[in-house]
């Protein structure tokens, strides 16, 4: 019987070929010369458009430092330093910054618009180059370092971290509408081909554009469900053809095919000049970059996957972040309070906040504070509105919930009443960012798994608050809730904060 690697080996529309040459002066000898793979159409295009959006990070980014370095030049010129001096330290500063934001691959095209990814490799090549900058001040032993480090750094920082972003955007744009995206082919068994493809089209900003798929378990003419259905090409042992053919320049394994251990690695050979990409879909559900690393042993390559910790340095880090966003929004809220109450009295006489014992971590209740949004009387009416809950699993909730007021309906679709649980954030019962707070009814429904989400603090806004809220499913919400409990990290606290804020501008699932 021929394996699948035995059938891939067969496949040769793709690969690179071998071709006899005659020798010159020994008719009866001959040497063979193997055809190094050419860039196709396909291939050129998808390096033209990368070229394209370097070129523009390059202009701009040049034009964010040199107007970083020329503002702390003309300080320094302005205090009366030696020009000759500040001009030459001037020079050094921009080439070096330059040059650095190109060393250290800030504009890979693996990167291209990531967020997150691109944006460290910035800030670190501008610590790299002022680091340089600083050793080549001691050499020279000029003393006009000071006004660069207080001025162009952080400027030029913050300067080329708000083009980058602007570039993002820009770029995210452009792929909604199908361009300066990658054209895609799915391979594998259709379940996971099928997961893939929804994942692409949420995250369609990401730029792949999935125009073809090809399974490895069985025939079927479409995959994708029938409002977008995309079609399904080829054969296990034709992918590359298919690629080729369709002009894909992105080939995403979903998963292999079994008793296949060089399927990958015969994959790649094919698709040499063919495509730019070969991605590996990760078989290891709601894992978070950050807790998996690649070593290779002996050719063997291990994919370690950290386990999570619920203490030390980045739960003191996290809570230090807490304490610092409540105490200013406090302030904040401090200012409005006046306002709200009022119109909250207006119309439904009775008190302002509304308090209610929720479940926080490992199992310890406390009391949630809120603007009150319902009637006094929400809890008794709850029974009798039961059998009209329009929530999933263990959640009510009712679009057009009788109990609450018309101040109550306006604060939460913006969600205002949630503002004074940063008092219990402050104290120390919540966090900003973190999992949906449970009632204690809710917990003593729980089983399994789902108890993992008292392993960290509850927060005011999590991933299930900038991903639908009330319309979400249980499965879906819980789903979000783990994830966020085993791959948290700072930076995710600050970009959950940041999108929350635009869904107060624009509330999806709010009522």
């Amino acid at each position: 019987m021929t394996s699948v690697d035995d059938a891939l080996s067969l496949v040769g529309a793709s690969a690179p070929t071998v071709r006899p040459v005659a020798a010159p002066h020994a008719p009866k000898a001959s040497t063979r010369t193997v055809a190094t793979p050419r860039a196709t159409p396909t291939l050129t295009r998808r390096r033209q458009w990368e070229r394209r959006y370097r070129a523009r990070l390059q202009i701009s980014d040049a034009a964010v430092v040199l107007l970083a370095a020329g503002a702390a030049a003309g300080i320094q010129l302005g205090l009366g330093l030696d020009p000759l001096a500040v001009g030459r330290m001037a020079v050094i500063q921009a080439a070096l910054w330059i040059a650095m934001l190109s060393a250290l691959r800030s504009r890979d095209a693996a990167i291209l618009g990531s967020g997150p990814t691109e944006y460290k490799r910035v800030v670190n090549a501008s610590g790299v180059a002022f680091g340089l900058l600083a050793a080549v001040a001691v050499l020279l032993g000029t003393d006009t370092l000071r006004i660069p480090l207080l001025v162009a750094m952080p400027f030029g920082i913050l300067g080329l971290l708000t083009e980058r972003w602007l570039w993002r955007r820009w770029l995210q744009n452009q792929r909604r509408h199908g361009c300066f995206a990658s054209r895609t082919l799915v391979v594998g068994d259709r379940a996971d081909v099928e997961y893939v493809i929804s994942t692409l089209r949420e995250g369609a900003i990401y730029g792949y554009n999935v125009i073809g798929a090809t399974l490895l378990d069985g025939n079927a003419r479409e995959v994708g469900g029938e409002s977008a259905p995309i079609p399904v090409l080829g054969n296990i042992t034709s992918v590359a053809e298919v690629a080729s053919r369709i002009s894909a320049d992105t080939i995403l394994v979903a998963s292999r095919p079994t008793g296949a251990p060089n399927f990958i690695k015969r994959l790649s050979w094919q698709l040499e000049g063919t495509a730019a990409e070969l991605v590996l879909s990760s078989q290891l559900t709601d894992v978070a970059g950050p807790r998996i690393s690649f070593t290779p042993v002996d050719g063997l390559p291990l994919i370690q996957v950290q386990i999570p910790t619920y203490e030390g340095g980045q739960h003191i880090l996290k809570r230090a972040l807490d304490i610092a966003v409540s105490s200013v929004a406090l302030f904040g809220i401090a200012l409005i309070t006046p306002i709200i109450a009022l119109f909250i009295v207006i119309d439904s006489w009775g008190p302002v906040f509304f308090f209610q014992e929720r479940v926080g971590r490992d199992g310890r209740t406390f009391r949630m504070v809120k603007f009150r949004s319902m009637r006094t009387d929400a809890e008794q009416q709850l029974l009798a509105l039961q059998e009209q809950n329009e929530g999933s699993g263990l959640l009510f909730k009712m679009k057009d919930d009788p109990r609450v007021t018309r101040v109550g309906r306006v604060l939460r679709k913006l969600s205002f009443d949630e503002l004074p649980q940063f008092w219990n954030v402050l104290i120390g019962d919540m966090s900003v960012v973190g999992p949906r707070p449970p009632l204690p009814s809710e917990v003593m429904s729980y089983n399994g798994k789902v108890h993992r989400r008292l392993y960290i603090k509850p927060g005011i806004t999590g991933l299930w608050q900038i991903s639908g809220r009330s319309d979400l499913s249980w499965e879906e919400s819980v789903r979000l809730d783990l994830r966020y409990v085993e791959n948290w990290s700072v930076v995710g606290d600050l970009q959950i904060m940041w999108r929350t804020a635009k869904v107060m501008i624009r509330p999806t699932g709010a009522y």
